[in-house]
């Protein structure tokens, strides 16, 4: 260790560390110098350096929004916040003329590796970050036959652990979205986390939107049905559904236990199973009154400029019994609808998840701001056993509709338990909206820090 990094370490201790650090060496406690105790000090004090990988960067792109609040100041429920990171290094899987990271990566003088093992090494031998950001969204990849995009985020995510593995070092992991489009990869990604004790973020930003009828789902409700609507397209979107609706229920009487079945409905065969009480109409009809009001519609008529868009459904069955519905009606790719029946109650529970002025670009925000808690603190914000179960629905439901004929599916790799937490210092709940508003010009390029408030 140099003597620069000595000082610049010790440097950084406020004056009632240092005095600690003084008092306790004097004690001679533990038998440490002062010097060791204060590189000590510095070390737990440090700012996580983190390495960025993702597929495309662009404006609008998950890696754009992701990586905004780690470079500047950022609203969240109506505070500025500064970062509490460094990002040290830069992989982009590819480039097009659309690109933003290149300028991006000189405003702030981070540089760019031509592999994932040079970015999380600094280009040296071992690992160099105390944590990465691996976003797997956007960019040119094919399909698989089951019409889901084959993302890189095992590849990744393999490539990731192998620094870490070489190192002996391991350290907190973002993966965005779900974990795989593949449910044994997914598996395999988790399993490896636990077997390594590394914290792991993966899911979706929009369970943390601020919910505009508040709606809370305490722990050991007795929840008796659920429904949750998007209205964006097959699978990328279904995704985000999912755990919506997972983010709710999982607060339910006797805790997560795990999914059994698993049935992919489109266009009349969806009607006809809501008719036959497969899934509740009633709930779902409450659910887009809490986004709609009250004017009396058909649930499938078109809303508004949407025009008609053939409705799809994602039947789950738990192993506990309980029973819950993702659905996809209209068009409107910011529609984030949950509707629940408690038992006990006569009138359901309804609330919209609003994801900002700016439409989903501000759901990041708190998304950016929970992961950085993850490389601070080490420790996941919510659950990732959440998205494991929804990554093994989606792909379930995935081959329902594109291999069996929107056949039920049986799911016991899905029947596994975990314990919720809850999660609400990580949520947005609307305060930034009143900095952030529907008459300001979003920014149409990549900036470093958000409107102050007033």
């Amino acid at each position: 260790m140099t003597d620069t990094f000595s000082h610049q370490s010790l440097s950084s201790l406020s004056r009632r560390e240092m005095l600690k650090l003084s008092a306790a060496a004097f004690a001679g406690t533990a038998g440490l110098n002062w010097q060791q105790q204060a590189l000590h000090a510095a070390e737990e004090n440090k700012r996580p350096q983190v390495a960025a990988i993702y597929t495309q960067c662009f404006y609008l792109s998950h890696a754009f929004h992701i990586l905004h609040p780690f470079l500047g100041p950022y609203l969240f429920n109506g505070k500025l916040q500064q970062p509490q990171c460094d990002v040290v290094s830069f992989y982009g899987d590819q480039f097009t003329d659309r690109d933003l990271s290149r300028g991006i990566a000189k405003k702030y003088e981070i540089p760019f590796y031509k592999t994932i093992g040079d970015a999380l090494t600094l280009g040296g031998d071992e690992l160099a970050v105390d944590a990465v950001l691996s976003i797997g969204e956007h960019g040119d990849y094919p399909d698989t036959k089951f019409g889901q995009t084959r993302y890189p985020r095992k590849r990744f995510f393999d490539e990731i652990v192998a620094v870490m593995e070489k190192s002996k070092r391991f350290v907190p992991v973002f993966s965005d979205k779900h974990f795989s489009y593949r449910w044994d990869w997914a598996r395999e990604m988790y399993d490896t986390s636990r077997k390594y004790e590394f914290p792991m973020m993966v899911g979706s930003s929009v369970p943390l939107a601020q919910r505009t009828i508040p709606l809370e789902i305490p722990s050991g409700t007795e929840l008796e049905d659920a429904v949750s609507i998007h209205g964006g397209p097959i699978e990328k979107y279904d995704i985000h559904g999912l755990e919506v609706l997972q983010s709710m229920v999982e607060f339910r009487k006797g805790g997560e236990t795990g999914i059994s079945t698993v049935q992919f409905l489109k266009g009349d065969d969806l009607i006809k199973a809501g008719r036959q009480g497969r899934w509740s109409m009633q709930l779902a009809e409450a659910a887009m009154q809490a986004e709609l009001g009250k004017k009396k519609r058909g649930l499938f008529d078109p809303i508004g400029a949407e025009g008609a868009a053939e409705p799809h459904g994602i039947l789950l069955e738990y192993k506990d019994g309980f029973r819950a519905t993702m659905l996809k009606i209209g068009a409107n790719g910011v529609r984030w609808n949950f509707a629940c029946q408690v038992k006990g109650e006569a009138q359901p529970k309804a609330t919209t998840f609003f994801p900002g002025p700016w439409g989903n670009r501000n759901l990041f925000r708190a998304f950016s701001h929970a992961i950085q808690h993850l490389f601070v603190h080490k420790e996941e914000p919510y659950p990732c056993e959440r998205t494991l179960l929804m990554t093994g629905a989606l792909d379930a439901a995935m081959h329902s509709y594109f291999e069996k004929g929107q056949a039920l599916m049986k799911t016991p790799e899905l029947e596994f338990s975990y314990t919720p937490k809850n999660f609400n210092q990580f949520r947005e709940m609307g305060d930034s909206w009143k900095v952030i508003t529907a008459e300001m010009t979003p920014p149409q390029e990549f900036v470093g820090e958000d409107p102050a408030p007033q």
